[in-house]
């Protein structure tokens, strides 16, 4: 048994700031990611092995058993990358009215994992596209003598999976996630089909919808212009899993619960 999919509309490397900025996302191929993040293609597949051994997730509100996932956190500061001391993920219920509003501690990602070069390139690129994307290009702030911004990232490895028979990838359903700019990797697709990305104008009803195919292809979303969603998987075969990396930049700060004010108080 095999499905039909709708193509991604990819993006030429050299027309990314023009589709980021026209439309709110593009797409980027497997070699365009290698290429400009400067990252081999083996050094990216060395991670896919991360992905077999993915905890539970255990704040799943819907009941299911699907969701397997790892998360860290990292400062992106020009080329400098650092990991942040473990903390929890947590959104408003604007962005996420299903998980929103709750501190979700989940497993950290594999601190080797993190140290491979990979991590560090593919974390700095996109500090650099969200620099392009708000205005700023790298090689501007270079010749200014000015140093970049620095963006605070979260790094998410998911596997749904069909276990059950079905698999949200977004059960929060069309959303968007809070922060600057969002890096959706497809690592690995097996015996599936669904999954189907859909991206929408928060302010309009213009729209696409395709599905990504390419191991280590890339969706990337101006969080400030889109709205995004991926739709349920089901199996072709047993054992069928779809595997993302998702990473968000931030500027400002990781986004954290507001403090609880006792009567009276007032936050300067």
């Amino acid at each position: 048994m095999s499905e039909t999919c709708l193509p991604p509309p990819i993006t030429h490397p050299r027309r990314l700031w023009e589709q980021l900025k026209a439309q709110g996302f593009a797409v980027l191929d497997a070699a365009s990611v290698s290429a400009l993040a400067g990252v081999d293609l083996g050094q990216l597949h060395a991670l896919d092995v991360d992905w077999a051994t993915l905890p539970a997730d255990r704040y799943l509100k819907d009941g299911g058993r699907y969701r397997r996932r790892r998360h860290a956190c990292f400062v992106v500061d020009g080329a400098r990358v650092e990991r942040s001391p473990h903390r929890a993920h947590w959104q408003p219920l604007d962005y996420n009215a299903l998980h929103g509003g709750m501190q979700r501690w989940f497993e950290p990602i594999d601190p080797e994992s993190t140290a491979r070069p990979a991590w560090a390139q593919l974390l700095a690129w996109l500090g650099a596209v969200a620099c392009g994307l708000r205005g700023v290009e790298t090689s501007d702030l270079q010749s200014q003598g000015a140093r970049p911004r620095p963006w605070f990232a979260e790094a998410h490895q998911f596997r749904i999976d069909t276990t059950d028979g079905i698999g949200r990838p977004t059960p929060e359903g069309a959303h968007r996630d809070g922060v600057d700019l969002v890096a959706v990797f497809l690592v690995a697709r097996e015996g599936v089909k669904g999954g189907e990305t859909r991206v929408f104008d928060a302010h309009g009803p213009a729209g696409q919808r395709f599905t990504l195919t390419e191991a280590w292809s890339l969706l990337l979303l101006d969080d400030q212009r889109v709205i995004h969603e991926s739709t349920p998987i089901q199996p072709l075969k047993d054992g069928g899993y779809r595997d993302t990396l998702v990473i968000t930049l931030r500027a400002g700060g990781f986004q954290q619960e507001p403090p609880v004010l006792d009567a009276g108080q007032m936050i300067d």
